[in-house]
């Protein structure tokens, strides 16, 4: 193959799939529209306190005994896990005003999940550790793809400075999020108006939501004989875990139960107060004095959230591969966890579809359709 394969998004599965590409001897290149890796990856020290580590925004875990491609990939980089935290009552919370209820779970209720010590961005560093230096290129902004009448594929792409990249390719891997690229990225010819539908058809995962991360010296809760587990109709937070490095510190993350719209209206700054006076409601006066609060609105970043994602999502979405690629076929492959036919929307998702999407680059390099 003589010309290169250009992957765009520099998120989990836009990674692996570069990280697989090159075992295999295929040149690529990653294109990231942000100024950093890892997608929804986004693993946050405290503004002016690293030592008291890295804490997740965006996806946190994984499940072992369901999740074989994610598990393998930590087993073989090396990576340190931390069991997720279960044991101890749960809290339930049904008002403001309420008694918070406590209720001991049955042995083996609950699923055994991991995180990543140092967050899952550590899994994001490892794989840009194996690719050779200046494969991504980050401030990126990929604005239009071009099929040309050789079958090549033409980028056409937008530097944070302003600046124009034109860079030819084999062919193209999209790991974004669907609705991201039918909104973003033109193409020639156009996309068949079906695989538009079925792409603005996919929700972003994690799109309408927001998440908040409380740091403090010690795991006061588990003293108290909690899980750190909560489950609360009062708000905002609506579910909460904990999220504990193994350096000593405590830590206990929350989703958010109110909308976008209405998060954006409060600002972040008030949003935080009543994560603290819910913590307070639930743990005690310790609770409300964090030493770190984190939060991330994945509604409000561009990169990931268009605007049909603020609807909050009232089922699973039904993930996969979409259809009816036409003339496109073999030069544009669709990676993402949102493409991926089991795991949609989770890490293992994302790996998937990253596997697939190299097996269908090396299929094509084989019957030198490349």
């Amino acid at each position: 193959m003589k010309e290169q394969v250009v992957i765009v998004g520099a998120g989990l599965s836009g990674l692996r799939a570069a990280s697989l590409l090159q075992s295999k001897g295929i040149s690529c290149k990653v294109l990231e529209a942000r100024n950093r890796i890892g997608g929804r990856v986004l693993s946050m020290a405290a503004k002016d306190m690293p030592e008291l580590g890295r804490f997740d925004l965006g996806p946190t875990w994984f499940w072992p005994n369901h999740e074989l491609a994610i598990t393998k990939l930590v087993k073989d980089l090396g990576l340190p896990t931390i069991e997720q935290h279960t044991r101890g009552a749960m809290l339930f919370e049904q008002s403001q005003t309420g008694q918070v209820q406590r209720h001991v779970l049955p042995e083996g209720a609950v699923e055994r999940s991991v995180r990543l010590a140092g967050g899952i961005q550590s899994l994001i560093g490892a794989l840009v550790s194996s690719l050779p230096s200046e494969t991504v290129l980050l401030n990126t902004r990929v604005n239009a793809i071009q099929l040309d009448q050789s079958g090549g594929v033409t980028i056409e792409a937008e530097q944070a400075d302003g600046k124009k990249k034109s860079i030819r390719a084999a062919a193209v891997i999209l790991a974004l999020p669907p609705r991201i690229v039918v909104e973003r990225i033109a193409f020639s010819p156009a996309l068949p108006d079906g695989l538009i539908a079925g792409l603005k058809d996919k929700p972003t995962w994690m799109a309408g939501q927001a998440k908040a991360v409380a740091v403090y010296e010690r795991t006061f809760w588990r003293d108290a004989g909690l899980s750190g587990q909560v489950t609360s109709w009062a708000g905002p937070l609506q579910e909460i875990h904990d999220a504990s490095p193994e350096t000593g510190y405590g830590a206990l993350f929350g989703f958010f139960g109110i909308p976008s719209k209405m998060r954006q209206e409060l600002g972040e700054e008030q949003i935080l107060r009543q994560v603290t006076d819910q913590l307070t409601r639930l743990f005690g006066p310790q609770a409300g004095k964090p030493l770190a609060l984190l939060y991330k609105d994945w509604a409000s970043d561009p990169e990931t959230a268009v605007e049909e994602d603020a609807q909050p999502l009232t089922s699973f979405p039904e993930y996969g591969l979409p259809a009816g690629k036409s003339s496109w076929e073999k030069r544009v492959i669709f990676a993402g966890t949102e493409t991926a036919s089991g795991h949609g929307g989770h890490l293992e998702g994302a790996l998937q579809a990253a596997e697939r999407a190299v097996s269908i680059v090396m299929e094509s390099v084989k019957n030198n359709l490349l």
